[in-house]
């Protein structure tokens, strides 16, 4: 299921294209033809994959490309996205000099709301969780490009916590607790977790455990700490943080189960930029100096690295198959 967009006023458009075509019958729909976009999970109409990538192509007509003066960026709202705006200042200016372009930042409440000003042509550059990357992919356009990294190291861990004073020393004590979920399109937050639960030790959510939101992993995090949930699930990249930062005394918290690495957050853009836009956006990544900047104390990286949504989200797809067929843009 996706947005339907009304196509009326084309159809004397849609007549002459399917005059035009020979061979084969095709018919146009918006800026693409029928039959020659990949059956895929992108919203159709409003997306057409050509080469098989899995993400969404631009016209190749030059209709509906965006080329702003103006640049929007977007850091995923896993923590309270404003307290970032200072770490990402120096990136922002290196992107306005490799662009030419004024940069804003933009400071998401929530991911429903940043795919959805991206969907709206109102996001160009963002960083999207790893849970939320494939509805952003598929439901807004987004191209993931590049990947905080340390060394050729790059990742996290989803990881099951409670209070060292819980009692809870294994994953089947969970029975009869509370756990604290983040948010439902987070994969360490929600997604990997629930199909662990259900698939390895048969814990179904509400029926053998009562479920929380929280709202984030720093908040799921500080709420185990002060007893307001038995276990919640977690990305370590997260927590790691600001335990480091000693907000939570790492001693006081037990980890119950370490996942295999997932992907960390994707950068990247919307699919409908100019091509020349978007390789300036690319080299931006690519050229940032991290030695001395804010990112560099803010993140454990030093380096962007290159990633394509096909391979390095295969993983994350594989999970979100066991909830549903396909993804959801409404």
């Amino acid at each position: 299921m996706g947005y339907k967009i009304v196509m009326n006023r084309l159809l004397l458009l849609t007549t002459l294209v399917i005059a035009l075509c020979s061979a084969v019958a095709c018919e146009r729909v918006g800026d693409w033809v029928e039959g020659e976009c990949e059956d895929g999970q992108l919203d159709q109409p409003r997306y057409c994959d050509r080469t098989g990538d899995l993400v969404a192509d631009r016209s190749p007509d030059g209709e509906r490309w965006l080329d702003p003066e103006t640049l929007i960026f977007a850091y995923t709202p896993v923590e309270d996205p404003s307290q970032y705006r200072e770490a990402w200042e120096g990136f922002l200016s290196h992107l306005e000099e490799v662009t030419g372009r004024n940069v804003q930042f933009f400071a998401a409440q929530s991911n429903a709301a940043q795919i959805e000003a991206m969907r709206a042509g109102r996001l160009h550059i963002a960083g999207f969780s790893t849970g939320a990357v494939p509805l952003a992919v598929n439901c807004a356009g987004f191209i993931p490009a590049a990947m905080m990294a340390m060394g050729q190291t790059y990742g996290y861990e989803m990881e099951l916590i409670t209070h060292v004073d819980s009692g809870i020393e294994s994953i089947e004590d969970i029975k009869g607790r509370s756990l604290a979920f983040t948010s439902p399109t987070s994969n360490s937050g929600f997604k990997t977790p629930t199909v662990l639960l259900q698939e390895e030790y048969d814990l179904i959510a509400e029926r053998d455990y009562e479920v929380a939101y929280s709202g984030g992993h720093d908040n799921s995090l500080i709420g185990v700490h002060r007893r307001d949930y038995d276990v919640a699930a977690v990305a370590n990249e997260v927590t790691n943080r600001i335990m480091d930062r000693g907000r939570v005394p790492r001693e006081e918290i037990r980890v119950l189960y370490t996942s295999d690495t997932f992907p960390t957050t994707g950068f990247g853009t919307v699919y409908n930029l100019t091509p020349e836009l978007t390789e300036k956006i690319r080299e931006a990544f690519f050229t940032f100096p991290w030695e001395g900047s804010a990112l560099q104390q803010e993140f454990p990286a030093d380096q962007f690295l290159p990633i394509t949504y096909q391979e390095h989200w295969s993983m994350i797809r594989q999970v979100d198959g066991v909830f549903e067929d396909g993804y959801s843009c409404r």
